[in-house]
């Protein structure tokens, strides 16, 4: 995707890991973050793999940063990473590591859960149609140095940017935009996530579900996705600071293949994606009034 669709994008991290985009125009207390469709797969993680690269693509949002230009465009800042989810997930606590994967000491406590033990924790070890992904374990420092490389910079950036508008405008959204395979016929086409309720208001969930609703679209909240470490992490409504997933279906924007961006999809997605983050900024407590100050 051209760097050009986001007004001055500019590279951050070590080895260029994600990448701020600077807002189009007078910025918005809005946050955009896109964990999950990086496409750089570093020598060392293909060196490993036991399955091919179309596999592990399998586990990326696909494109899923090519439906965020209408929200830059209206002011949101963005947090893209770059680097594929089969090296690091994003959107994982650094303890939901599988001691499967490790080869001699963990290198901090692991926390068991359900996506850890479906193969899917910090970092991916199987996929259901693939079996193992990888050829060999990885040692503790490896794992460390990469939460140190990629992990802990991409949140530590998503916390700055909102400690920043929050004391801008009193208020701040993060919006967490992921992918998701279409749903059983009859399902959603959109699903907000909000940790049941811990990560946002109540009234910011609402208004997102309407604007999906206008669009003619159905939508359902937090099943089957509440959203993951990244809402648990920096989602404090009673901070002024709110989280909001959103998933969206990937037959919107993709071609059949499920792999190439449909041009119609793409545009069309990328205008409720931006009616989505306005929406949630005018119902953000309190900000109408204090920008009228």
């Amino acid at each position: 995707m051209a760097e050009a669709r986001y007004h001055g994008a500019s590279m951050t991290g070590q080895d260029a890991t994600f990448r701020t985009i600077a807002p189009g125009g007078p910025a918005l207390p809005l946050l955009v973050a896109v964990p999950h469709a990086g496409q750089t797969y570093p020598a060392a993680v293909m060196a490993r793999a036991r399955v091919t690269r179309h596999a592990l693509e399998t586990l990326e949002d696909r494109h899923a940063d090519a439906l965020i230009g209408g929200l830059v465009a209206e002011g949101a800042t963005a947090i893209v990473a770059d680097v594929a989810r089969a090296a690091i997930d994003l959107n994982r606590d650094v303890r939901d590591l599988d001691p499967q994967m490790i080869d001699g000491p963990l290198p901090w406590p692991a926390t068991p859960s359900f996506r850890m033990r479906s193969g899917l924790g910090l970092i991916p070890r199987r996929l259901a149609r693939e079996g193992d992904l990888w050829r060999h374990r990885l040692g503790g420092a490896e794992v460390a140095a990469l939460v140190e490389r990629v992990h802990r910079p991409f949140h530590e950036a998503i916390t700055a940017q909102l400690a920043r508008m929050r004391a801008a405008w009193g208020q701040a959204v993060l919006l967490d935009c992921h992918s998701m395979p279409p749903l059983p016929e009859g399902g959603a086409k959109v699903v907000i996530g909000t940790r049941h309720g811990r990560s946002c208001a109540a009234e910011l969930a609402a208004a997102a579900q309407d604007a999906v609703t206008a669009a003619g679209l159905p939508v359902a909240l937090n099943q089957p996705y509440a959203g993951g470490y990244t809402l648990d992490r920096h989602g404090r409504p009673e901070d002024g600071v709110h989280a909001v997933q959103i998933e969206m279906c990937r037959s919107l924007y993709l071609l059949p293949d499920m792999r190439t961006p449909d041009p119609a999809g793409v545009a069309m997605v990328s205008r409720l994606m931006r009616a989505i983050g306005v929406a949630l900024v005018e119902t953000l407590p309190g900000r109408l009034a204090e920008a009228a100050e």
